[in-house]
């Protein structure tokens, strides 16, 4: 059995998408994935499956949501080594002093070199800063989320990618969720 973390993308946000948790933990048991746990509103589910890869499940899902409630729905499946790596390679967290409220991941679907990062052109989004880690680009803005362009549309657009960013505390919270299973 293998533990997959799903992150729908988009799905909550002012009104759009609209998924109530208890809906989509009954829509995946009736897929037959077991220990089906969500965290917060905003499209965080860890499910249980056979299926090893998470692009499988990610796909299998999404079809599933398009067939059940006509949502089209991006999503992107991380591993706890995904969350855990979140940790271990983001260059903001050692700085001295870091505001952790500033610091955000956007889990891409595919895996990038660090020389990508030239593609988003992330000078003219200064003080916004980014670094890419493989399928990550950990982002810390100057002023908070609501306030830049350097955003999930923005990050698919350049890179030709699906993407979903989650705030530091989500990320922390979610490494903790891994770890109670």
């Amino acid at each position: 059995m293998y533990t997959h973390l799903a992150l729908l993308r988009g799905i909550n946000v002012s009104g759009h998408n609209m998924i109530k948790m208890d809906v989509l933990k009954s829509l995946l048991e009736n897929m037959g994935f077991q220990n089906v746990r969500t965290y917060i509103q905003s499209g965080n589910v860890f499910i249980d499956s056979e299926e090893e890869h998470g692009a499988s499940v990610g796909f299998a899902i999404k079809q599933e949501l398009f067939k059940q409630l006509g949502l089209d729905v991006p999503i992107v499946v991380v591993s706890k080594q995904d969350i855990e790596q979140c940790f271990s390679a983001n260059p903001y967290l050692k700085e001295k002093e870091v505001d952790e409220k500033k610091l955000y991941v956007a889990f891409l679907s595919k895996e990038f070199q660090p020389s990508a990062i030239n593609e988003l052109k992330i000078s003219q989004f200064k003080p916004d800063e980014a670094s890419i880690d493989k399928n990550r680009i950990f982002i810390k803005y100057a002023i908070g989320a609501g306030k830049t362009r350097l955003d999930q549309k923005y990050i698919e657009k350049k890179l030709n990618v699906i993407a979903t960013i989650r705030n530091w505390n989500t990320v922390s919270k979610l490494l903790e969720m891994y770890n109670e299973k």
